[in-house]
C-alpha cells in the first residue's frame, strides 16, 4: 500500500472504482457510505478521487453584507487532491457552485466538486471539464438565498456523514465516502476484490455457470 498519499489516490484512480470500493466498505462495518442517487455527474464521464474538504451552508431570506466571505475562504484552502463537498441541506432554493468557483478550486489543485445541492454555468463546466457532482442545475445565485456557516468540519452530503480528509470516490454509479479509520483495509479490499472479479469474470466468458463461478470465488 503506497504511503505517499498522492501515490495512494492515482492508485485508487487507476484501479478502483465505487461499487466495489462500496462492497468493501459494507463488508467493514460501514454501510452508509454512498450518497443518495440523485448527486449525479454534471458532464457524462466525470469521474473524482480525492480527499473530503467539507463546508456547509444553511438557507437565508436576506442579502446580507460580504455574502461571499466565507464561501471564498473555505474554497482558497483547498489544497492539491481535495475535493470539495458542498453540504447544502439540500437546498432547492439556493445554488452553490458555478464556473469559477471550479476555475478556482482547479487552480488550488482540487481534483472536483460534489454538492448536494444545485449548480450552474454547467456548459461552461462541461467545457472546462471540471468534475462536478449534484442533484440539479438551477440558475440563480447564493446571494440572499443561502450562506456557507463554516467550513472544515464534518457535514451530511449525499445522507453521508462525511469528515475532513475522508477519501471521496465518485464514478457514474455515484459518490462513495471511505472513512479515514478504514481507508487502508478498503483499499487492499477493493484491489483483492478486483482481481477476483477479473478471474470470475474469465470464467463466465469460458462457458462456466454463475452458479459454478460463486461457488467456485464467493464473487457476485
Amino acid at each position: 500500500m503506497p504511503k505517499h498519499d498522492q501515490e495512494r489516490l492515482d492508485l485508487v484512480a487507476s484501479r478502483l472504482y465505487t461499487a466495489v470500493l462500496s462492497d468493501v466498505v459494507d463488508s467493514l462495518g460501514f454501510r452508509n457510505q454512498a450518497m443518495d442517487a440523485r448527486v449525479r455527474p454534471v458532464w457524462d464521464g466525470a469521474t473524482v478521487v480525492g480527499r473530503a474538504h467539507t463546508l456547509l451552508t444553511v438557507d437565508i431570506f436576506e442579502v446580507r453584507p460580504d455574502p461571499y466571505r466565507m464561501e471564498i475562504e473555505a474554497v482558497d484552502t483547498l489544497k492539491p487532491g481535495d475535493v470539495l463537498i458542498g453540504a447544502t441541506g439540500p437546498s432547492t432554493r439556493t445554488c452553490l457552485w458555478g464556473e469559477l468557483l471550479s476555475t478556482a478550486a482547479r487552480g488550488r489543485g482540487a481534483t472536483g466538486a460534489v454538492i448536494d445541492g444545485y449548480v450552474r454555468d454547467v456548459r461552461q463546466i462541461r467545457a472546462m471539464a471540471f468534475p462536478v457532482f449534484a442533484t440539479g442545475m438551477k440558475p440563480v445565485d447564493s446571494a440572499g438565498r443561502s450562506v456557507v456557516v463554516e467550513y472544515g468540519t464534518p457535514v451530511s452530503c449525499g445522507e453521508v456523514l462525511v469528515h475532513e480528509g475522508d477519501l471521496i470516490v465518485a464514478d457514474v454509479d455515484g459518490v462513495i465516502v471511505v472513512p479515514r479509520q478504514v481507508e487502508e483495509d478498503a483499499i487492499r479490499l477493493a484491489l483483492e476484490k478486483v482481481e477476483g472479479e477479473n478471474r470470475t469474470r474469465d470464467a463466465l466468458l469460458s462457458g462456466m455457470t454463475i452458479g459454478e463461478v460463486y461457488a467456485k470465488y464467493g464473487i457476485l
